[in-house]
């Protein structure tokens, strides 16, 4: 009954990953319906010069009551550059009692207003834009460069406080792209950055099955589970390479490489806990079977990591402006933080059941691994010019690459491996069990 329900579990995921809908491109449409957000951020990318974007509006449709007072300085769009991937130029101003369509920004910040002009258009009724209204902007210099915002701004609603707020329905189609590629420009490396990073997450893959054979007398089952993680995470690189490759190429993914990539990723993150957690319990090691309580762990952090993962896959798959953008982002960090904790937990688990002579590094390097790829790495990431934003992905798969290689050193089938050693608590448990 448990297999087949985890069968079940497993088709639900697949079919929920073929019939997603792809938007992880550079060829957007965005289509909002009664929407009454105050601002909505369209998307970001880093252009160079001779980089372009064209925004067509195919429909703009505004509900609500007193639409006599929506003028020019109601509804409209908004284009900042910034150097970096931090906050827009203008977005503390957002906190402040006014819209930014109703006040002229300074001199010393790049940011461009699209108005609509609605008195020129007060016989056709309302809508009062045309049907389809086109923007098309260029970065012709290289003082142009830089990483722009879109936003769509609704001011009725944040005078009204929300009382009444303004309804408006939109159809936009935005097309970006550099010189020589639809990536934006600190995603422009990325293809190759993963095919080499695949390369190394093989060749340490490679060399830990060498330590197997040349260990058999040594090895566990959980040796043979760990095999597994290099690998996989070696083809979900490939397919991350060949995914943004196609992106780089015609502006959209192939959906089946998609969808591989996905599945991969998924696998890869499962694994890692599985193994953390079955390390950590003292499974193999120090334990035989896992107790009660281990296999509540298990029931609290597999379905957290596959929530992470799927989290992650919606979040990559859905369009910025939506609404559903935002509350996914939130699900991701609150998942990802609680998966951050229960890998510590699994490191003082650790801590409990090898042996003490070697306690402090192992629990240091988890420590290090979770601070590094979540706080340090993001903070460079925010940080660094717009164009080097591949460095914060190279930076978290070089930790990633650094955690596999010391787990799998630390854990290798060894006669007198002091992490493998039972300490005299642990000995007296086991004969206790």
């Amino acid at each position: 009954m448990a297999t087949d329900k985890i069968y079940m579990f497993t088709a639900t995921i697949v079919l929920f990953l073929l019939f997603l809908r792809e938007s992880h491109c550079r060829l957007h449409h965005l289509k909002l319906e009664d929407d009454i957000r105050q601002k909505v951020h369209l998307n970001t990318f880093g252009f160079y010069k001779h980089g372009y974007m064209i925004v067509n509006m195919s429909s703009l449709t505004l509900t609500g009551e007193d639409l006599d007072k929506i003028d020019s300085s109601t509804v409209g769009f908004s284009l900042d550059r910034t150097s970096s991937n931090g906050f827009s130029t203008y977005l503390d101003d957002q906190d402040l009692d006014y819209c930014v369509l109703k006040k002229s920004p300074s001199s010393d910040v790049a940011v461009a207003l699209l108005l609509f002009d609605f008195k020129k258009n007060e016989s056709q009724g309302f809508p009062p834009p045309p049907p389809c209204v086109q923007f098309h902007f260029n970065v012709s210099t290289d003082e142009q460069q830089g990483l722009y915002n879109f936003y769509f701004h609704n001011c009725y609603s944040k005078d009204t406080q929300m009382v009444n707020p303004l309804r408006f329905s939109i159809e936009i189609n935005i097309e970006e792209k550099n010189p020589n590629s639809f990536l934006s420009a600190g995603e422009i490396p990325l293809p190759k950055l993963y095919i080499i990073m695949s390369m190394f997450f093989f060749f340490l893959g490679t060399l830990w099955l060498h330590v197997l054979r040349t260990q058999r007398a040594d090895v566990y089952k959980i040796h043979w589970l760990m095999t597994a993680l290099p690998f996989t995470k070696s083809l979900s690189l490939i397919f991350h390479a060949i995914d943004y490759y196609y992106i780089s190429n015609q502006g959209f993914p192939i959906e089946g490489w998609a969808v591989v990539y996905y599945i991969t990723h998924l696998l890869k993150g499962a694994l890692l806990f599985i193994t953390i957690a079955l390390i950590g319990t003292g499974w193999a090691f120090v334990k035989h079977i896992l107790s009660d309580k281990d296999k509540k762990i298990f029931m609290i952090v597999i379905p957290l990591q596959v929530l992470a993962n799927v989290a992650y896959i919606i979040l990559e798959s859905t369009e910025e402006g939506t609404t559903e953008y935002g509350l996914w982002k939130e699900v991701l960090f609150l998942v990802d933080l609680l998966c951050c904790v229960l890998r510590f937990s699994m490191g003082s688990k650790i801590v409990y059941h090898l042996s003490n002579v070697c306690i402090s590094l192992s629990l240091l390097q988890i420590v290090c691994y979770i601070y590094f790829t979540r706080i340090i790495a993001i903070l460079i990431k925010f940080i660094v010019p717009f164009q080097w934003k591949w460095l914060y992905q190279l930076l978290d798969e070089l930790a990633t690459l650094a955690f596999f290689f010391l787990t799998g050193h630390k854990f290798r089938p060894a006669s007198y491996n002091p992490y493998l050693l039972l300490s005299v608590e642990d000995d007296v448990e086991m004969e206790e069990v």
